[in-house]
């Protein structure tokens, strides 16, 4: 069973048709948004400062979401899905994007609606990554602006493959 957590009096708030993997952790100042899924060995850690996400978000296997204490906040948009290993730390994750397996995305960066962050990415504090951009590297850096129609159909298909896996396990 998932390990849902209140701490300094915020209790984490889960909307309608979300999947917890059994190991999911959900700590403190939450807020979960509709048909997401969170996936196993995901730490939400909401104990220092909020966490705020969209719908039909799909936090992968091993992430894990912070902030900074009375510094940062998270907020990640609808149709946003973060790949297995990622770390976003008081970071603000804009609608459609995805964010690559073991990617790192620090305090006060912001991904642009529809971006791409390639797996294992470094995207330092303060980073603004463009709407429908690709970024690379340690740290991360522009690499190319990708066409929108495609980037919301690639983005929009893994949110709802997420969606779908998720059924298979309630």
């Amino acid at each position: 069973m998932s390990l849902i957590k209140s701490v300094r009096g915020f209790t984490p708030q889960i909307g309608e048709n979300v999947f917890l993997a059994d190991n999911a952790t959900i700590i403190g100042d939450v807020v979960i948004g509709n048909n997401c899924s969170i996936w196993f060995n995901t730490v939400l850690r909401g104990d220092v400062n909020s966490i705020r996400i969209g719908n039909r978000v799909n936090i992968q296997d091993g992430s894990v979401i912070h902030t900074l204490y009375e510094k940062s906040v998270t907020e990640i948009g609808d149709d946003v899905s973060i790949g297995h290993n990622v770390v976003v730390h008081g970071a603000k994750i804009e609608a459609g994007a995805l964010i690559g397996m073991g990617a790192v995305v620090l305090d006060h960066a912001v991904i642009g609606e529809g971006a791409l962050i390639a797996a294992g990415s470094v995207v330092l504090s303060g980073t603004k990554v463009e709407a429908g951009s690709i970024y690379a590297g340690v740290p991360a850096k522009f690499v190319k602006n990708m066409d929108a129609k495609q980037s919301k159909e690639i983005n929009q298909k893994i949110a709802g493959n997420y969606l779908m896996y998720s059924d298979w396990y309630k």
